[in-house]
């Protein structure tokens, strides 16, 4: 197939260019007619070097983030209010992308659209790129003949999506720093400095205290094999970030991160708080509950709590309410279970998801801007720790020494 640069006329007789891969001339123009574009003016585009080719598949350009897909959805709702038709508005988003792989995504969507696929399976053949529930409710409101409502309902959920996961790493990053910090401190401590108090004990030929000759030991098996500790530090991450990548692995590492104290109650809460959040927007859309359930278990981020949401769902499907299955798993507060009690006796359960969404994401709110006054005591006492070992170490047989040079 070849690359055909083409001119034409849309049904307001408005100019339209672009670009269109095709075994030809006529394949482009057909293409074309049925989209509602008259073609003008139709060339084939002159091939790209090999090694450009070559070069473009090696390195795509950067990957889809978060914010590529809420601009993309603001900008197909603009699309789409105005009357755009699907195809003609996705190949205008496609010529202006600067992001190799959205860029990609988006003639794959042209390519299933023009092959007679609605644009919710088209979007499933992107996986990667669309989550479950985006083609989901994209599926709705196709159905529905609100696809911009649709288009304009999923931007605001992943604006909210951004805003609590941008919390949650705020929440992680000062205590990341503030522990790599420490580590590095150790690091110069025990390979430059604890070496220098060595030389200076081995001149007085005397018995260490046991600390002191524990920390020399650690200090003398890191100054001289810091390649086969380095080593092992490495081929350790690359083993945990293997097993994190298998399905039990996964599992075992995200129930883990809601155990850390401090930092593990912050990510429940944002997950919870994006589990209401999409649940509500599924149900507001019309998306069967048991069916929102099994999309949002693989969209919350959390092997752990997506398995709680599928007990969640198994409840519903038994014929239980939502505030009973949401009680059975543990998760929630008795807060949040009265409200969603209240949501199932008014039948306005998708305002009391938002109105737990809400809540969540101002406690993680809260949480984040009082961080700092809840780790610095952890982090005070593991310092005190580490300082009290050094002190004894280093210091006890300068204590000795100086009693025998005052007697």
């Amino acid at each position: 197939m070849a690359l055909f640069i083409f001119r034409g006329r849309d049904r307001r007789g408005a100019l339209v260019t672009g670009q269109r891969e095709a075994d030809g001339p006529e394949a482009v123009a057909s293409q074309l007619l049925t989209v509602g574009i008259t073609p003008v003016e139709i060339h084939a585009r002159a091939p790209e070097p090999a090694w450009w080719v070559a070069l473009k598949k090696a390195w795509p350009g950067r990957h889809i983030t978060l914010d590529d897909l809420i601009l993309f959805s603001r900008q197909m709702h603009a699309l789409t209010r105005a009357g755009v038709p699907i195809n003609q508005g996705l190949d205008s988003l496609a010529q202006s992308t600067r992001v190799g792989a959205l860029k990609e995504a988006l003639r794959s969507l042209m390519g299933s659209l023009e092959e007679g696929r609605d644009l919710a399976s088209a979007m499933q053949r992107c996986p990667d790129v669309f989550p479950p529930i985006y083609a989901s409710i994209i599926r709705v409101g196709e159905n529905s003949g609100r696809l911009e409502e649709s288009f304009l309902q999923l931007h605001a959920y992943l604006q909210r999506d951004k805003t609590t996961r941008n919390q949650l790493k705020s929440a992680l990053r000062y205590p990341a720093i503030v522990v790599i910090a420490i580590a590095v401190a150790i690091g110069i401590i025990t390979v430059k400095v604890i070496p220098a108090f060595a030389r200076v004990y081995a001149q007085f030929h005397g018995e260490l205290p046991l600390p002191t000759r524990i920390i020399l030991a650690i200090s003398d098996f890191a100054s001289h094999y810091w390649l086969l500790v380095l080593a092992l530090i490495v081929i350790s991450t690359l083993a945990a970030r293997i097993y994190i990548r298998t399905e039990s692995g996964r599992y075992r590492f995200d129930a883990l991160k809601l155990k850390i104290p401090v930092l593990g109650p912050v990510a429940l809460r944002g997950g919870l708080a994006r589990f209401a959040r999409a649940f509500a927007m599924s149900f507001r859309s019309g998306v069967p509950v048991v069916q929102a359930m099994g999309l949002i278990a693989q969209s919350v981020g959390n092997e752990y709590l997506g398995e709680r949401i599928l007990a969640m769902r198994t409840g519903i499907e038994r014929g239980e309410s939502l505030s009973r299955t949401a009680e059975t798993v543990g998760l929630f507060t008795p807060l949040v279970i009265q409200m969603l009690r209240v949501g199932d006796e008014t039948g306005a359960a998708d305002d009391m998801l938002d109105e737990v969404a809400t809540y969540y994401e101002e406690e993680v709110d809260y949480d984040v801007r009082n961080m700092g006054a809840l780790i610095e005591p952890i982090l005070i006492v593991a310092l005190g720790f580490m300082v009290l070992i050094l002190a004894l170490g280093v210091f006890l047989p300068m204590w000795d020494l100086i009693q025998v040079i005052q007697h």
